[in-house]
């Protein structure tokens, strides 16, 4: 349920309706015949391996999409636990041609996380510590200190990529904002493809953010 160039009002009455916004299954005309895949990034003889979650098959990963993903696995691999990554491509026998990097991180559990695929947006940020989840049932915003704040939302289409999601709550207007720029996690170094703030009453917070598997931009 979505209108295009304009606000998108998400579940009013009663606050956490099935109303299913962003809707993940819209693709534009560039994403044709692309997947979206998680998975385990590994590298040998010279070539970055990919296997997606829950399978026994490998592919050699074919950077088509300029996204740097060698240096970005070269940046965080170490001896310290497995690289995940949550990619976009074209699966062509034993070749992903990669187009779209959403993240890499160190994890030997994400395959596993429950919320990922009801998830629309995830954003993050630490000193203080907050996170937004987003998803079509509404907006959670956690912060330190402070429990748990489930509100509805709008979002603001801002042009290349841009948007925002707002909502007036316990008197306070709060804002997210989101571009499309890598990010590095300042306690985690996980990579993400978005840049994040959160403002409320003005005050602003950084982070990083990504986009959960309810939407495939």
């Amino acid at each position: 349920m979505r209108v295009a160039r304009s606000l998108v009002l998400v579940a009013l009455l009663p606050l956490f309706a099935a109303c299913q916004l962003l809707d993940g299954s819209r693709e534009s005309a560039s994403h044709v015949g692309q997947t979206r895949l998680q998975g385990q990034l590994t590298a040998a003889d010279g070539k970055l391996l990919f296997q997606p979650c829950n399978e026994q098959r490998t592919y050699v990963v074919n950077d088509t999409g300029g996204t740097s993903v060698l240096q970005e696995a070269a940046s965080l691999a170490d001896q310290r636990g497995k690289l995940f990554a949550d990619v976009r491509g074209r699966v062509v026998d034993s070749r992903l041609d990669l187009e779209q990097l959403y993240r890499v991180e160190r994890s030997g559990t994400a395959c596993e996380d429950p919320n990922f695929k009801l998830l629309i947006l995830r954003a993050a940020g630490h000193s203080p510590e907050w996170t937004v989840k987003v998803s079509g049932k509404g907006m959670v915003i956690d912060r330190a200190g402070q429990p748990p704040l489930a509100v509805p939302y709008v979002e603001e289409q801002l042009g290349d990529g841009r948007f925002n999601l707002s909502t007036e709550a316990n008197n306070q207007h709060i804002e997210l904002w989101v571009a499309p720029q890598r990010c590095v996690d300042s306690s985690t170094g996980s990579i993400q493809h978005m840049s994040a703030e959160l403002r409320i009453d003005g005050q602003v917070q950084r982070g990083c953010g990504y986009f959960g598997g309810s939407r495939n931009d």
